[in-house]
């Protein structure tokens, strides 16, 4: 198995968003935000390499979307989906199945793509796209607080496609890779834990956006059950601190993983790293 690092480029949003209810003089110190209190965010995806498969999880917010939609998240960065797959020395058939932990846009956008004459297909044409049913259902039909961030142009075509894979229950989607299932943040999120030469990486996706995310209160505003969130949090941290996993951050722009230790304050980041730097950790 090879991992790598796909970047996406960045996104900026509202800070007071992205932490819930912590005061902005408690956050600011940990992640700042600039003088319209937005703070920049990652869209870090992840790729697996097997002997027989391909395998992407999230693929970032695309680029079909017109400018007036692109002004509200102020894109920013050098890398993108296709720059960062081809600096690896992949291309997009190459990949046999994409991951999508959730259908909001800055993690879907990237997995369709619009076509010179205007039709939306896969991005990727020869995956197998995994996606929880429960959330596919909710996307499909979704809430007023989340409807914004559902747009059907990003998921549609993989079901008409036939490339669509419902995720119905937790367990073991192809060796070494397992799914498990957090609904805090939206119903049905899918959070990936793969086991690399003996250690499990945890795809955090929006169950911990960044490290600053990991002290209990420090719950996104977007997330649509936060006391649920709480119990996903206790949940996931019952099996990482004790197997001493290893987190890797989708849109924490400052730190790529890191792993954990429980202290007096609850459990936190015990050292943070990037993962080139763990891959040669453990070989």
């Amino acid at each position: 198995m090879k991992l790598y690092k796909i970047e996406t480029g960045n996104l900026k949003l509202d800070g007071g968003a992205m932490f819930g209810v912590v005061p902005k003089v408690i956050w600011q110190k940990i992640y700042p935000a600039d003088e319209n209190n937005l703070s920049n965010w990652a869209m870090r995806c992840l790729l697996i390499e097997t002997e027989e498969r391909k395998i992407l999880i999230d693929t970032g917010m695309g680029n079909k979307q017109d400018a007036k939609f692109f002004s509200h998240y102020y894109p920013n960065g050098s890398e993108t989906l296709e720059s960062s797959l081809k600096k690896n020395g992949f291309d997009f058939e190459d990949i046999t199945d994409v991951i999508i932990t959730h259908l909001h846009f800055d993690h879907v956008g990237g997995a369709v793509k619009k076509t010179e004459t205007g039709e939306f297909v896969p991005a990727f044409p020869n995956a197998i796209y995994h996606i929880s049913k429960e959330h596919w259902d909710l996307a499909n039909n979704p809430n007023h607080r989340e409807k914004a961030s559902f747009l059907k142009e990003n998921f549609v075509a993989i079901k008409e496609h036939k490339q669509l894979n419902l995720i119905e229950k937790e367990g073991e989607l192809y060796k070494n890779i397992n799914l498990k299932i957090f609904n805090g943040h939206t119903k049905g999120q899918i959070i990936p834990y793969i086991n690399y030469k003996g250690k499990t990486i945890a795809y955090c996706g929006d169950l911990f956006p960044a490290v600053a995310h990991l002290p209990m209160p420090f719950i996104m505003g977007y997330d649509t059950q936060p006391l649920i969130t709480l119990e996903d949090k206790e949940r996931f941290f019952k099996d990482a601190v004790n197997e001493n996993f290893v987190l890797f951050f989708e849109h924490d722009i400052y730190n790529e993983c890191c792993n954990l230790i429980k202290t007096e304050k609850g459990v936190r980041a015990k050292e943070t790293f990037t993962l080139e730097e763990f891959i040669k950790s453990v070989e």
